[in-house]
């Protein structure tokens, strides 16, 4: 079992010119105990459950670019982009850059967007479910050939490209790996069997996820895929305590996760700003690291 950090609240300082320092910390020291990968929210506003919409929230591949810049093993994604945020050439060209200014350790998490506050908010248009997984499937289609020798035209219902012309390339080949995130076992999970590499599923109890693992490989057999050739992720919440004290009980429930087949767990570490916590979970990453 592999461990990744997630960073979804970033508000760790009272004077946002101590930001950056408290920043190369958390990544240095996630990178030293041990995290396999690092994710960041691809948000504009600050989401429900987390903490009040006008908290500090960054964009996503900017702050990735220099979290790259001062980390060299951590692998390094967004979890995950919303379709609706970006033109998906652009998208694609950043995914790229971060994979070529770090040394090939780039992620491309996406999935059909949610938060309709941001959006009304920044001017982005909202369209209906429906709409948003039909963009998703042309984007994931039109990375592909971004990511390929094709440089020709793309001619979607959504999305019209002349030319679809990426250089440089990834370092990654033949690309980064495609995380496909969410847990919708009609729509999301076909496309995971369809595209990626990788899924994110939401990883409530073991008994859930394991269903929805089920369900996945079901349609990677109308699909052809192989199943095993999909890396399996859930989102967790880890509170290690800020001397330890749970690391016990976060590594048992990591343990139960390993048996259903999760093979990494991206955690929101509670308290990662504060001295102690991310040795804490240096234990736990130790500990789970043969499961």
């Amino acid at each position: 079992m592999k461990l990744g950090i997630h960073l979804a609240n970033f508000s760790w300082v009272d004077d946002m010119s101590q930001f950056a320092g408290k920043l190369d910390e958390i990544v240095a020291d996630a990178e030293g105990v041990g995290f396999d990968r690092l994710s960041v929210m691809d948000h504009y506003f600050q989401i429900p459950g987390v903490g009040p919409y006008d908290a500090e929230m960054f964009e996503a591949y900017n702050i990735l670019g220099y979290i790259a810049a001062r980390t060299s093993r951590l692998k390094l994604g967004v979890l995950a982009t919303g379709v609706t945020y970006r033109n998906p050439g652009y998208l694609v060209k950043q995914v790229t850059g971060l994979d070529v200014l770090s040394g090939g350790r780039a992620w491309f998490g996406i999935g059909a967007a949610w938060y309709e506050r941001e959006h009304h908010g920044l001017g982005f248009n909202f369209p209906v479910l429906k709409e948003r997984f039909e963009r998703l499937d042309e984007v994931l289609q039109i990375a592909n050939q971004m990511w390929s020798e094709n440089n020709g035209a793309f001619r979607g219902k959504y999305y019209q490209l002349e030319e679809t012309l990426c250089v440089p390339q990834p370092l990654q080949q033949p690309r980064p790996p495609i995380l496909v995130a969410g847990s919708g076992e009609q729509k999301t999970l076909r496309l995971v069997a369809r595209y990626g590499d990788a899924c994110n599923v939401r990883g409530d109890s073991p008994e859930e996820v394991q269903r929805r693992f089920e369900i996945l490989a079901g349609h990677c057999e109308a699909e052809r895929r192989n199943y095993d050739d999909i890396h399996r992720t859930i989102t967790l919440r880890m509170d290690p305590g800020a001397s330890g004290e749970r690391v016990d009980e976060l590594v048992d429930t990591i343990g139960r996760f390993a048996e259903v087949g999760v093979q990494t767990c991206i955690g929101t570490v509670s308290n990662v700003h504060e001295p102690g916590v991310l040795k804490a979970m240096g234990d736990v990453i130790a500990q789970v690291s043969d499961l």
